[in-house]
């Protein structure tokens, strides 16, 4: 009775929206895209982010996949991007260029409405066919701006402090335990990374508006400049306030034109709502499961995130926190064993983590590639450390020019909490069998014997890492990889001189060489792993269904989430809510430095990447 009862509730909460019939559009369709906040790469593993009334796209996957469906839609003449909320990479800002780019080569026009102007939204808006400005809106196109943070001072206020090693002078990830700033090595492979990524920037504007490099940086270096200024300047082509924006639009296809917020949203199945037994048809297919096709596909499978052991989990502030490696593992094994599935994409967006979990995925790419299909890298934003790792033994490996990656190096150490239980009064008494028995505890840092043994075990696990480069990567290096090595970190197109990537290029172009080395023609799937759930998944699994051994588990208790376990320490957790609120970039630094403390704490070495903090806020990476 009780099933039946929360049958007919979940009915009532889904049926509206799930059941409705997709209506047919007789004219023209303008696609609007509303870009807000961050971009996640993967699509929302529970698939309910639509259907429960979220704005699409959700994430760039579902953006991607869109645009593609509008680039052959005969009804669609025009795209338009309205990017005042979006905080994207910038990586995200290139793949999306280069996709403006596309849709303007199959007769598309694209447009796009700004509010505000800054280097970022410039640097997208500008490989747009029409972009439009407020005429009171600001224009602050300021330059690259990062900040990396530090917390030796806080970890030192809470009796925290942090004993860490490192492979290879430019090995930085472990810097922000113990420094207050930056070491020399870091410094300097920071600059490098902003100087090309600053160059990329202005090139790219630069190209699109048709002025010159040295042109667009003397503007950006007046600081800030009128609306006005910015049209005479030939940064935007015309001054509007959105009503006129949307006048422009409906005036070159007519008033008829449907501006069509969900361009490409899934629809549920028909469902006659006259037959009394429809509803219990439709139940009894669900209770079936998912039928994937037979179509040939490119498989695709997401890296995002810190990589850690264990399965991926959700995070402090919602989405998913960690790239988990049963997780990912079991997603390429899936896709292993799909006979329809002919190539693999690897999506990174990741920092590294774990170096036994990286190796754990990295293993799974090679089994996959073992079964003579192609696997092909796409890299995001950041591919460093763990997330160069788990790409070295693809067939090929895309990233976009400003793509952060490299890093190849480990760090390792642990995290001494003595401090913290002496202020709040609490004591120990220690035992011990063996040596070495106290290797990680928490009580005091390394002896000197105890830092030499954990060293070699670094050691070992560096010179692992270079043999998987060197395995997969062959000749493709340029010269010797120590060189290039020892925690250095590259851009794009640094990494494509050096020989550690193969091509500039987004998502879409690697699941388009992906589907090109695997002989498919224009005729495939794109199919993701784990596959995500749907409505009708949950009907069939809260229904005595069969679930699936890779269901996505959120977790309920912020503390039980990865990096909870220091984020509920009363110092933490108030500086925690107070970022939220008024910084939310340095939020997300601090969110990501607990997760690398847990890390520590878990693990003694790490493949994990520089904390380079590159904003999305006014700065390098973002739109804002």
């Amino acid at each position: 009775m009780k099933t039946i009862r929360l049958f007919a509730v979940m009915c009532v909460m889904f049926c509206p929206a799930a059941f409705a019939n997709q209506e047919v559009l007789a004219g023209d369709v303008v696609a609007l895209f509303e870009l807000r906040g961050a971009m996640p790469e993967a699509p929302d593993p529970m698939g309910l982010g639509e259907l429960l009334g979220e704005q699409a796209p959700t994430c760039m996957f579902d953006l991607l996949a869109k645009l593609r469906e509008v680039r052959t839609d005969p009804k669609v003449p025009a795209v338009v991007f309205d990017i005042d909320e979006a905080s994207l990479g910038l990586a995200q800002i290139q793949e999306l260029r280069a996709q403006f780019e596309a849709l303007r080569a199959a007769d598309k026009a694209v447009w796009v409405y700004c509010e505000t102007l800054t280097i970022g939204k410039l640097l997208l808006g500008s490989a747009a066919s029409r972009l439009y400005l407020m005429p009171a809106g600001d224009v602050d196109l300021l330059g690259l701006y990062g900040e990396a943070s530090y917390f030796k001072n806080m970890l030192d206020n809470i009796g925290l402090e942090a004993d860490i090693l490192h492979c290879g002078a430019y090995k930085s990830a472990g810097e922000p335990f113990y420094r207050t700033g930056p070491s020399k090595e870091a410094e300097q492979q920071t600059n490098s990374l902003l100087d090309s990524m600053y160059e990329e920037m202005l090139d790219g504007v630069a190209e699109s508006r048709r002025l010159s490099a040295e042109r667009i940086r003397e503007i950006i270096d007046k600081g800030s400049i009128t609306a006005a200024e910015a049209l005479e300047a030939k940064l935007v082509d015309k001054l509007g306030y959105r009503e006129d924006f949307i006048k422009a639009v409906k005036r070159s296809y007519g008033d008829d034109v449907e501006i069509e917020r969900n361009y490409g949203k899934k629809h549920g199945p028909d469902l006659d709502m006259e037959n009394p037994f429809a509803i219990f048809q439709l139940f009894s297919d669900m209770m079936k499961g998912r039928k994937d096709s037979d179509e040939p596909a490119v498989g695709v499978v997401f890296v995002e995130g810190p990589i850690t052991t264990g399965r991926t989990e959700s995070g402090l502030f919602g989405g998913s926190s960690n790239a988990g490696s049963t997780t990912v593992r079991r997603a390429i094994a899936k896709a292993a064993a799909d006979e329809n599935v002919k190539a693999l994409v690897l999506r990174v967006d990741s920092p590294g983590g774990s170096a036994v979990a990286s190796d754990v995925i990295c293993e799974a790419t090679k089994r996959f590639k073992d079964s003579g299909r192609p696997v092909i890298v796409s890299m995001g934003n950041v591919a460093g450390s763990g997330g160069y790792y788990v790409a070295t033994l693809a067939d090929a490996i895309f990233a976009e020019p400003s793509t952060i990656t490299g890093s190849i190096g480990v760090v390792g150490g642990k995290i001494v909490t003595k401090g913290l239980w002496d202020w709040v009064g609490i004591t120990g008494h220690e035992y011990k069998r063996g040596k070495h028995s106290d290797l990680m505890n928490s009580n005091r840092r390394f002896t000197e014997e105890q830092r030499s043994l954990v060293q070699g075990w670094m050691n070992r696990v560096y010179e692992e890492f270079k043999n998987r480069v060197k395995d997969g990567r062959g000749d493709r290096i340029k010269g010797e990889l120590e060189p290039l090595a020892g925690g250095r970190v590259y851009t794009g197109t640094q990494a494509l001189d050096i020989g550690l990537v193969d091509r500039l290029g987004g998502f879409a172009d690697a699941i388009k060489h992906a589907a090109t080395e695997a002989e498919l023609g224009n005729d495939y799937e794109v199919r993701v792993y784990p596959r995500p759930k749907s409505i009708f998944d949950l009907f069939a699994k809260a229904f005595g269904g069969k679930g699936d051994d890779d269901d996505f588990v959120w977790a309920g208790n912020r503390q039980s989430r990865l990096g909870g376990r220091f984020a509920g320490l009363p110092s933490i957790a108030a500086a925690m809510e107070t970022l939220r609120a008024i910084d939310p970039v340095k939020a997300k630094a601090l969110q990501d430095f607990l997760i690398q403390m847990e890390l520590f704490s878990r693990e003694t070495v790490l493949m994990i990447g520089p904390p380079l903090a590159l904003p999305t806020t006014g700065g390098i990476a973002g739109l804002n």
